[in-house]
């Protein structure tokens, strides 16, 4: 008999690294000795197509097909054995096998060029004195797109680099088009990616084949892999679980769906295929599924079998990348977008802090579903046990965790054994711009690896982020930012527009407020995202309380999720797209802060109403608040070396103790008396994070206070202690 479960991720996903849950699925099956593979099969009908071999039969199938074409695609073809004789190489430098070719390709006489390097006069101005690596990894990007015009033009206009027929799964409220498309010949790329997979399936001769299926831009293909399955391996059962079914297919009811899948699972997979997987196997019956769509005569229904109960996230396993051609990802720069570069750019081991979200209140999110509803975090521990597995199989140390929004309190715990167990890794994750991250706690995320951030500024207006219940103001994210960049984190703020209510003049406000955060150099990087009303979201469900009116109903028969709205209230939210956008990427490149905001718009918009020094006051406000007596205080650094030496002013002499400490790129000393220098050097050795034990603030205090010293604030809170925080002395 062959593997259990086959596990594919159909094209197409990132090209950088794999998407992680068929990595997360095969963790969970190898802790109940079920075998599995899994294959992403987006990197390897990439790697085909953009090979010497692929594209030869690439040109030649146009070649076959001849129609006419536009100057651009004349271009391209006319260059066919440049484009045929520079692919392979380029593929190994992106994917980091030969990085000399980096010189040649800089050079601008290696790669054929054609319209997508009609933007190159911006390069200089968009990547400065960028390394040549990374504009030679831009350049190779913008050859790849070249040719994926090519193919959108010439074989299969649903081609994409990232994403395939993504029109078509994104609120597909009828399966009418999809099917259709589904009854059509193969295109030139279904022949690609068929190719692979009829490959896989000799080989591996699964039981059952489950599909991950994260985007609308995964969801044709997936239906092609299953229809090709059906047909030639018909005792083979299919599924399809990810986040696309668990956000669009929750009242799915059309019946041809299961023309191609057996079964369709919800939320979290583990529970939903360790069943499926019993049930192909005899062990159970159909009724005791879980969160699983299937059709039993001719109608489609939901079984959840609610004695059988979703397993804790310490019982999951650690995700299994193995399988995986970990080696071939390809590293692309395509934008200019610090944190979008950060997503593309290297490959990145994804793991989960907490299963869904602490916060669990932004009225724009779909908090009505499990995965976000339900917060279940692990412990530092475990994940520090998982982040040593992964790196052993993976051999790579850089991690993203993909949470909804990470704990603060669980990054503390994470920073802190992460330094205990001496890991050395980089890592950045998603968070909520709250309060609680104090310089401090940024100085320590920076110690234990952390290099960026991601958070929900929103629209950055106070009232509509009290609509949002996001629990934030734009001060309190103004200083939070502050904290993270000081302390050498990169900040990308997600930003909203169009929220219900959302008026012209709270549209440009919120555009003056984040040209502000760029010009004092507390942003590094966002991105705008128009409002979409969901279903599951407080906004969907409520409209009204949010004084805005469902145009759609939930009435599909297979993708139900976006919903269409009218704003009677707010402005023609549509409109500000383009300027927001333009004037958002000069701010990222640290140009025309001194630009009128009118100048971005092509109609007219109200004068902002905030004083152009706004962000700058709050941040010279500053913000001393006293350490609370139970704040752990830890020592990250090194020991002092220690010198006592004589004082002498005025014909009095006094006994005094000179501190030196090493950091890896500077050097201090401080000077202090005989006998607080003594205790120091006694207090950083206890307080050091290698002992297990933690003292607070109180606690220092005390023992301070034991020794006969004196004012201990006036000692613990000014120079020269103040100045340790540098070198590791915390208050987390």
């Amino acid at each position: 008999m062959g593997t259990s479960v086959f596990l594919i991720t159909p094209p197409f996903t990132q090209l950088n690294t794999p998407y992680p849950a068929t990595a997360y699925l095969k963790g969970f099956l190898n802790t109940k000795n079920i075998s599995s593979f899994q294959a992403d099969l987006g990197i390897e009908a990439t790697l085909a197509l953009f090979s010497k071999q692929g594209l030869i039969s690439l040109f030649a199938e146009i070649d076959k097909n001849p129609k006419e074409h536009s100057d651009n695609i004349k271009r391209i073809i006319a260059l066919k054995d440049d484009y045929i004789h520079t692919i392979d190489s380029t593929i190994l430098f992106l994917q980091g096998k030969d990085p000399t070719l980096a010189h040649l390709i800089c050079k601008r006489n290696f790669l054929p060029e054609a319209s997508r390097f009609a933007q190159i006069d911006d390069l200089i101005w968009a990547f400065g004195s960028m390394g040549t690596q990374d504009k030679a990894k831009h350049l190779a990007t913008m050859y790849l797109e070249d040719l994926a015009d090519l193919i959108t033009n010439c074989v299969d206009e649903h081609f994409g680099l990232s994403r395939y027929a993504e029109r078509m799964g994104r609120s597909a409220n009828s399966f009418d088009e999809l099917y259709n498309s589904l009854q059509q010949d193969y295109t030139y790329i279904d022949t690609v990616l068929l190719n692979i997979l009829s490959q896989r399936m000799a080989v591996i001769q699964p039981a059952l084949l489950a599909i991950s299926v994260p985007f609308p831009g995964n969801l044709y293909m997936a239906f092609r892999c299953a229809q090709w399955t059906k047909k030639h391996y018909p005792a083979v059962k299919v599924a399809m679980g990810g986040g696309f079914p668990n956000t669009e297919l929750r009242s799915l009811s059309d019946p041809r769906v299961f023309e191609f899948f057996d079964f369709i699972t919800l939320d979290d997979g583990e529970a939903p295929l360790e069943n499926l997987v019993r049930h192909i196997e005899g062990k159970i019956p159909v009724e005791e599924l879980k969160r699983t769509f299937s059709l039993q005569n001719g109608t489609v229904i939901y079984i959840n079998n609610k004695a059988c109960s979703d397993y804790k996230q310490g019982q999951v396993g650690t995700p299994d990348y193995s399988d995986l051609w970990l080696d071939k990802y390809i590293s692309a720069i395509e934008v200019a977008n610090p944190m979008h570069s950060l997503w593309s750019d290297g490959r990145w081991n994804k793991l989960t802090m907490a299963h869904g979200c602490y916060w669990g209140k932004c009225t724009f999110c779909d908090i009505s579903l499990d995965y976000i509803q339900l917060y279940e975090p692990l412990t530092a521990q475990i994940l520090c046990d998982r982040i040593e597995e992964i790196i052993a199989q993976t051999g790579q140390t850089g991690f993203h965790f993909v949470d909804e929004a990470a704990p603060p309190a669980l990054m503390r715990a994470l920073a802190l054994e992460i330094i205990r167990r001496k890991i050395k890794i980089s890592w950045w994750t998603n968070i909520r711009f709250e309060k609680s991250f104090t310089r401090d706690l940024c100085l320590l995320l920076k110690a234990s690896g952390c290099i960026a951030v991601s958070g929900g500024l929103e629209v950055a207006s106070d009232r509509l982020l009290e609509l949002i219940q996001k629990g934030i103001t734009v001060a309190q994210v103004a200083r939070v930012n502050k904290h993270f960049t000081e302390a050498g984190i990169m900040v990308h703020a997600y930003l909203m527009y169009g929220f219900p209510t959302q008026t012209a003049q709270e549209t440009i406000d919120s555009l003056e407020m984040v040209r502000q955060m760029f010009e004092t150099g507390i942003l590094q990087s966002a991105f705008w995202h128009q409002f979409a009303m969901t279903a599951h979201s407080p906004v969907g469900m409520n409209p009204e309380k949010f004084g805005v009116k469902r145009v759609t109903e939930l009435t599909g028969t297979f993708a139900n999720n976006d919903l269409e709205h009218k704003d009677p209230k707010g402005a023609d939210h549509e409109t500000f797209s383009e300027g927001l956008k333009k004037s958002l990427l000069n701010y990222m490149h640290h140009a025309c802060f001194d630009f009128p905001l009118q100048k971005w718009f092509e109609f007219k918009v109200p004068k902002t109403s905030i004083p152009p020094d706004y962000i700058q006051k709050i941040l010279e406000e500053g913000e001393y608040s006293a350490t609370a007596p139970n704040t752990k205080i830890i020592w990250l650094g090194e020991q002092p070396t220690i010198e006592h030496f004589t004082k002498s002013k005025k014909g009095n002499h006094w006994e005094m103790t000179s501190l030196t400490f090493q950091s890896l790129r500077e050097t201090t000393s401080i000077k202090v008396d005989k006998s607080q220098g003594i205790w120091l050097t006694d207090i950083l050795q206890k307080l050091s994070i290698h002992n297990p034990k933690t003292y607070t603030r109180q606690e220092i205090k005390t023992s301070y206070e034991a020794t006969g010293l004196e004012d201990f604030e006036l000692f613990w809170d000014n120079k020269p202690v103040n100045t340790l925080c540098r070198f590791g002395l915390l208050g987390v």
